[in-house]
């Protein structure tokens, strides 16, 4: 009987980083909010309920779909994935043509929703199986890529939208993204059952040790540890969507920068997520993915508390965007940490489950920036609750610390009590 040939791991985190960047396409939203409402003729606010819709439907559907997800495989995902999020965007297209906004809202947010949360979670428990020896380096490349994507397709939506109208540029996305998720679907695979890297052995030469446990869904809903984590998740995006939002008010606040420069410093703040992705990720490989968490959180609250008190340009920009690798690097430590406290079992459904935290932070962290701004009309007492959720954040993570050091111990106990009846 011939074997099947084992294909190039690095071959699929490229296939993974290529739906990601397509699906990472809705940062890019604010390039397509004033076309989109002249042609509506409505408040650019009344056009972002597409992108709010759409972040929504991709926690819910990375909530509820993830066991489906396990259960087809990544190529039957990121197929569908493909083929929402595509016909979304063309979707998107048509609504524009006949100028049908509650057809936008169905086609942008609803059915893109899906194709994004479908996109987003596919390739991730496929990359922590590949790569048991770099979990955060795979996973941060992927998730990299989703932050990145406002760079490269920012631009791209501008010029079709000069040079061939707001439908037929809709149109051409469509069709591109869903070429790329598509054919990047195709080369992704699990790896056979068992696969370990060549001359890799689990907890050997870095501070990630053998998973704590290899349980399915139900399993981890039912542990401590799931809702610490989920907890920690929500907090660092609530208050980082919270930051990005009041970057540019910020900056003309504090350091007097025109609207013009503030919103310069806005577009350098994808290039930090998108770095803070992969640079995170990898040192939580040698730092420890609790550590790493611990560091964010301890950070925070200073930058938090002290952000809006700065005025000399420099150290504002550079804890601004240190906050931004942070936030980045959050979403893409995640499915290392989540394989090192749950195993790869069923990673994916465990990893759309915390990804829910993702769809009500994005409402909760600005609701809660503007219900405060609103009520004292100051930013230091705004950005000082953050730092307060923060301080919750890092309480949380500190337990969690404890008990994956525990669990360890326990883990250690168990191997050198076996070993003696060797």
């Amino acid at each position: 009987m011939k074997t099947q040939k084992l294909k190039n791991r690095w071959l699929i985190a490229a296939s993974a980083v290529g739906i990601h960047i397509s699906i990472g396409s809705v940062y890019a939203y604010s390039v397509m909010t004033n076309p989109v409402k002249d042609i509506f003729d409505v408040d650019g606010s009344v056009i972002k309920w597409a992108f709010k819709i759409a972040i929504l439907l991709l926690g819910l559907s990375a909530a509820f779909l993830g066991r489906w997800v396990e259960k087809v495989g990544p190529k039957v995902s990121g197929t569908t994935a493909g083929l929402f999020y595509g016909v979304g965007i063309l979707g998107s297209g048509l609504a524009v043509q006949l100028e049908s906004l509650w057809l936008f809202y169905l086609c942008y947010g609803v059915i893109g929703g899906i194709g994004l949360g479908l996109g987003y979670i596919t390739p991730v428990s496929t990359l922590v199986k590949w790569f048991p020896d770099r979990r955060g380096l795979a996973t941060g490349m992927a998730i990299m890529g989703f932050g990145f994507a406002a760079l490269i397709f920012g631009p791209v939506m501008q010029s079709l939208f000069d040079s061939v109208g707001v439908s037929n540029a809709f149109y051409i996305l469509g069709v591109i993204y869903m070429v790329l998720i598509l054919s990047s679907a195709r080369y992704i695979e699990r790896p056979p059952e068992g696969y370990m890297p060549a001359g890799y052995k689990p907890g050997e030469g870095k501070t990630i040790k053998k998973d704590m446990a290899n349980i399915d869904a139900n399993a981890a809903l039912k542990t401590p540890r799931f809702y610490y984590i989920w907890i920690m998740m929500f907090i660092n995006i609530a208050c980082g969507i919270a930051i990005i939002s009041a970057a540019s008010p910020m900056m003309q606040e504090k350091l007097n920068y025109t609207p013009m420069e503030a919103a310069a410093i806005v577009g350098l703040i994808g290039v930090f997520n998108g770095l803070g992705r992969i640079i995170w990720s990898t040192l939580s490989d040698y730092l420890g993915r609790a550590n790493t968490y611990i560091i964010f959180f301890a950070f925070q609250i200073l930058a938090f508390y002290f952000l809006p008190k700065m005025t000399m340009e420099l150290s504002f920009l550079i804890v601004l965007f240190t906050v931004i690798t942070m936030y980045g690097g959050g979403f893409a430590t995640l499915p290392a940490f989540l394989g090192d406290l749950f195993g790869t079992k069923q990673l994916g459904a465990i990893h759309g489950m915390v990804l829910a935290a993702w769809g009500l932070a994005g409402v909760v962290g600005p609701t809660i920036y503007d219900m405060v701004k609103n009520a004292t009309g100051s930013l230091d007492t705004t950005l000082e609750v953050f730092a307060g959720l923060f301080i919750v954040a890092l309480i949380v993570s500190l337990i969690m610390k404890r008990t994956v050091t525990r669990a360890y111990r326990k883990m250690d106990e168990k191997i050198d009590k076996d070993l003696k009846f060797v």
